[in-house]
């Protein structure tokens, strides 16, 4: 009986230890999926603001439908937009967007190609707080491949973005603007010139383990189309999430917009594909 029980006493520090490894290997556990979950959040709303410090390598494609004069065409264009980030100075970054689409049209004519080309530099505090801004030039030059894919006009004219971003709230909210107009170029019937608006409203809100709901369509106005024709006012939402392909983060994004005012010809509804990889300093 005395052995018996010396050989319990002696056992049980043996499963005290055991059970308090368990407990806290199972506390760290909860505690790293935690850190993930926080660190995905955080990687979402840096990629949801458009002055952000982070490389990014977008690849959006927008689906057109019911397009022309007839409301039986579609439209896909593709776009490729890096985002890269320079450091200036310790207080200001330099965030460069470039814009590259490529584009197939059925109206009016069957086209595949490269459109122009876009290039925004935003110039922003390199330490903001909930408040983040910035402001550059835009420009826009004739790259393109075909006829109707774009203008013959080189043309240029200011951007600017402000977000409200608070570390403690799933929230995050903001506007881009734009306006180009055209400086240089052909003239003529053929070549008219640019005066183009372009603004983006977006808010998200990021859901637990790195998924969002968006609310970002892109209106857009030609000022020298007809008063009717003038405007694209889409209005839709969408789901994002970001995720890993091996070490890599990406951000995917679906949505669908419906044109409650449109030109003539312009399309009754789209969807937007997008794919992005993620590239914080951490990484390197």
């Amino acid at each position: 009986m005395l052995a018996t029980i010396l050989a319990a006493v002696v056992a049980a520090p043996g499963w005290t230890q055991s059970t308090v490894s368990g407990t806290e290997e199972k506390a760290s556990e909860k505690a790293r999926k935690e850190a993930m979950e926080e660190s995905g959040t955080d990687l979402a709303k840096a990629a949801q603001n458009p002055v952000a410090d982070l490389v990014s390598i977008p690849v959006q494609t927008n689906f057109n439908f019911d397009y022309g004069a007839d409301r039986d065409k579609s439209q896909i264009v593709t776009n490729i937009q890096p985002v890269i980030p320079i450091n200036l100075t310790k207080d200001w970054n330099l965030i460069t967007r470039t814009i590259i689409p490529v584009i197939y049209t059925e109206f009016p004519a069957y086209q595949t190609g490269l459109g122009n080309v876009q290039f925004t530099g935003f110039f922003s505090p390199a330490k903001p707080g909930k408040f983040i801004w910035g402001f550059g030039p835009v420009f826009q030059f004739p790259t393109h491949t075909d006829t109707y894919l774009g203008s013959n006009k080189w043309s240029a004219g200011p951007s600017a973005v402000g977000l409200f971003l608070d570390k403690d709230s799933p929230w995050v909210m903001g506007l881009l603007v734009q306006n180009i107009w055209s400086f240089a170029g052909p003239g003529g019937r053929q070549d008219p010139d640019v005066n183009q608006f372009l603004a983006q409203p977006f808010i998200n809100y990021n859901l637990p383990k790195a998924w969002y709901l968006t609310f970002s369509p892109i209106i857009t106005a030609d000022w020298k189309a007809p008063g009717p024709d003038q405007w694209t006012v889409p209005l839709g939402l969408g789901v994002g999430k970001i995720f890993k392909i091996g070490k890599l983060p990406f951000n995917g994004q679906v949505a669908a917009f419906y044109n409650v005012a449109r030109p003539e010809i312009g399309p009754n509804w789209s969807m937007r594909a997008q794919i992005a990889l993620l590239l914080p300093k951490n990484m390197f």
